[in-house]
């Protein structure tokens, strides 16, 4: 699936089930809470917090949890790109143009990277 057809299949999806989007500001806090769910993933899976033994998300150390808020992050952004007509292919791409004008050496050249 492309980001194009990701925004294509949410936006039907929003449609079909969703009866509206929420507001941007509402999806905005929406995916703070997501980036905020998988954060606490990634702490327990890489970072120093433990599990609680009564999370269901530790059986495989959280990788598929850490997948689920990933895609729950991409929906939300998905929602937003759609909502506010940003076409996130077209985005990417110039993002990607950018980084390379400008980092095209830093990293290479950076010793804390070898």
């Amino acid at each position: 699936m492309t980001i194009r057809e990701a925004q294509e299949t949410v936006d039907q999806w929003i449609k079909t089930y969703g009866v509206r989007y929420f507001s941007e500001l509402t999806n905005m806090a929406v995916l703070t809470e997501e980036v905020g769910e998988l954060a606490r993933v990634i702490s327990r899976r890489y970072g120093d917090q433990s599990w609680k033994a009564s999370d269901p998300r530790r059986e495989d150390n959280g990788k598929a949890a850490m997948g689920e808020e990933m895609a729950d992050v991409l929906w939300v952004l998905l929602c937003l790109a759609n909502q506010t007509d940003i076409d996130l292919t077209e985005e990417l791409k110039k993002s990607i143009e950018k980084k390379t004008k400008r980092d095209k050496e830093r990293h290479i050249n950076n010793n804390k990277l070898k």
